[in-house]
């Protein structure tokens, strides 16, 4: 698309002006902003960003969560031709130590009191950053440093330029280019500092508008903006397609309150990552074992309808009068319900990607009637690579290349991928850049993957990660950890798993328990436990996550190609794999070479055939303080299954 984020922003409040754009919710109400309100607000802000100094080309950093004023801010720095840089909000100071001194940050905004302490204390180390503007002003009122200014008071000093310079702001948006850099991300990084991939206004709206078409979205649409903005997917679905589309994106009150929020607004088009979903599942799970009896064997009887017909159906394919029958009576009973308690009943179109789902997890929301899809990108390719057609919607794919996307798999499996969505490059790395971007434009995505006979990409894990079991009876099956990982994860009483096996001569892993689907598990058997290192070590615990473990492998012994990555041993860890540990990154990806030499003496010890193992760890607890978790971990053997050859 030729044109800029601020252009399409004055475009929206030209021809709808009173219709909303943004709705934020405040002490338990609702409040709508108007396209014409919002514009004016932008204005004013670039306007008062323009008095204090912000230059053409400079970067801001932008932390929060998703609030009217911050996407305001990133619309009002795009007018001056500036660079927003969103960062995670829940990061801990530290982390946004080099990306304020790598882009030489002399401007942020951010949401409130505790962001702006944290980027005090980091103040000495980024002897750059001047202007520290905050949104909510609460528990900020006696505070004197300098450069610390409300964005309110901001917005007033802009509002009187205005009005002495009409033309300015305007102005400023006209010179604007679409090709001109519009924002900055910031990757997980997994293996060392972070990268900040560049895009352009051009590559993100082209990426935005493949979106919108491929699902026709329109202005009707309905969003809730939940998830971190630093995270390119939210990005993309709450700030390019919102402006692209000109739908309404709303704000939840707060994190403690996305599940309300979302039944509230009862959104049109979704967007979360595999964890979301899972967390929803083991919600209703819990419940339904609370349930009673009756209500139990519904629910069972109905979901074995919804998986003999579901799919079939929402795939659009003829499930005969019985099957219609069924269905029809288990959505009248269950499934309806069900899609309103967990705010779905008027999802249109739902996406989940940042991972790998498991197929059981997918295939639960397709059979209860959610037109849930998979979408295949990454932050260098501003999201949209591959997306599902409604009725091709399948677990073991992420769909077809979608307008304006090329694709190629490389002789060793990588897939590769060409389209204007492609980064402009990372941020004074050049080295990175050139390891990722070939001379001819093709972007290497790290992953292994093969286009199948449909046309579907199915992605297979990392290319790093894939490996080759050596030695034992499976000596040279191949090993895909990611595909382990997820298959165990679809249990609602595992919550995240760490799987090994590459170079070695057996698959082990490492567990995290969900907490709260156990405790309630132990509660309704009258298990006493005393917090989360108790619980995770219990017999009963070992057990029910053997059964898991076991379940998993007689499923991958009917699966010719990964039959050899059978897990032989398990562990239960002490405590949960958390990001300010630095076990996972700011998208709640494992970082499995930092977990395996963290926990070195775990993994030696499942691979050595120990039943115990002693293990201290130093953990960061949410107050900042620090602090250590200890505790004799037992290590179990699960059984595994013989390949079964599928019949032809």
């Amino acid at each position: 698309m030729n044109t800029t984020f601020p252009r399409l922003m004055l475009d929206h409040a030209a021809r709808r002006p009173m219709a909303t754009a943004l709705r934020e919710k405040e002490y338990g109400i609702w409040q709508s902003l108007s396209w014409q309100a919002l514009a004016e607000m932008v204005k004013d802000l670039a306007c008062g960003l323009h008095l204090a100094g912000l230059q053409r080309g400079e970067h801001v950093i932008v932390v929060g969560a998703n609030r009217p004023r911050l996407y305001a801010s990133m619309l009002a720095v795009q007018s001056l031709g500036a660079i927003a840089v969103p960062l995670y909000q829940d990061a801990v100071a530290t982390e946004y130590v080099f990306p304020i001194n790598n882009a030489d940050v002399r401007f942020a905004v951010v949401e409130n009191q505790e962001q702006v302490d944290k980027l005090l204390e980091i103040r000495p180390d980024c002897a750059g950053l001047a202007h520290i503007y905050f949104d909510d002003p609460r528990g900020l009122r006696n505070y004197q440093q300098a450069g610390l200014l409300s964005l309110a008071d901001v917005q007033k000093q802009g509002q009187q330029f205005a009005k002495q310079n009409p033309a300015f702001f305007d102005k400023e948006v006209a010179s604007n280019q679409a090709d001109d850099v519009a924002a900055m991300f910031f990757t997980s990084g997994t293996t060392g500092n972070p990268k900040g991939v560049v895009h352009t206004h051009r590559s993100l709206l082209d990426r935005a508008k493949a979106g919108a078409d491929f699902d026709h979205l329109t202005e009707n649409e309905e969003v809730l903006a939940y998830m971190p903005p630093a995270w390119i997917g939210q990005n993309i679905f709450s700030y390019a397609q919102w402006l692209c589309c000109g739908y309404v994106v709303n704000c939840p009150e707060s994190a403690a309150t996305v599940n309300i929020d979302l039944k509230e607004i009862g959104p049109t088009y979704y967007f979360a990552p595999p964890r979301v979903f899972e967390g929803m599942l083991t919600t209703v799970m819990i419940r339904m074992e609370d349930a009673s009896a009756p209500k139990r064997a519904m629910f069972a009887y109905f979901m074995d309808v919804a998986r003999r017909y579901g799919s079939a159906r929402r795939d659009g394919q003829s499930i005969g009068l019985m099957g219609q029958l069924l269905y029809g009576l288990g959505n009248l009973l269950v499934y309806g319900p069900l899609r309103n308690n967990l705010g779905f009943s008027r999802v249109r179109v739902a996406y989940t990607a940042g991972e790998a789902i498991g197929p059981d997890l997918f295939n639960f929301y397709r059979a209860i009637g959610i037109n849930l899809k998979q979408l295949y990108g990454s932050t260098e390719t501003a999201v949209f690579v591959c997306l599902q057609p409604d009725t091709q919607a399948r677990a073991d794919t992420v769909g077809v290349p979608c307008a304006g996307v090329q694709i190629m798999v490389a002789d060793n499996g990588e897939v590769l991928v060409k389209s204007a969505g492609l980064l402009k490059g990372y941020y004074k790395n050049p080295e990175a850049t050139a390891e990722v971007l070939t001379a001819d434009g093709w972007y290497k995505t790290n992953d292994a993957g093969f286009i199948d006979n449909q046309g579907h990409l199915k992605i297979i894990d990392r290319v790093k990660d894939v490996g080759r079991i050596q030695g034992g009876s499976n000596d040279g099956a191949m090993f895909a950890p990611k595909y382990v990982e997820n298959k165990l994860k679809f249990f609602p009483h595992i919550k995240e798993v760490v799987a090994y096996g590459d170079g070695r001569d057996k698959v082990c892993v490492m567990l995290n328990i969900d907490f709260e689907a156990v405790a309630n598990w132990a509660e309704r058997r009258n298990l006493p436990y005393a917090g989360y290192t108790d619980l995770a070590q219990k017999t009963e615990v070992y057990q029910l996550m053997l059964e898991c473990v076991e379940k998993v492998n007689a499923d991958l012994s009917c699966d010719a190609l990964l039959a050899g990555s059978q897990i032989s041993r398990f562990l239960v860890l002490h405590k949960e794999l958390d990001a300010d540990d630095g076990e996972l990154t700011r998208t709640n990806k494992v970082r499995r070479g930092f977990i395996a030499d963290k926990y070195s003496v775990l993994v030696d010890a499942l691979y050595q055939g120990l039943e115990q193992q002693f293990i201290e760890t130093a953990v960061k607890f949410e107050d900042g303080r620090s602090g250590s978790v200890s505790a004799h971990l037992r290590l179990m053997d699960a059984r595994t299954y013989a390949p079964v050859e599928r019949a032809a």
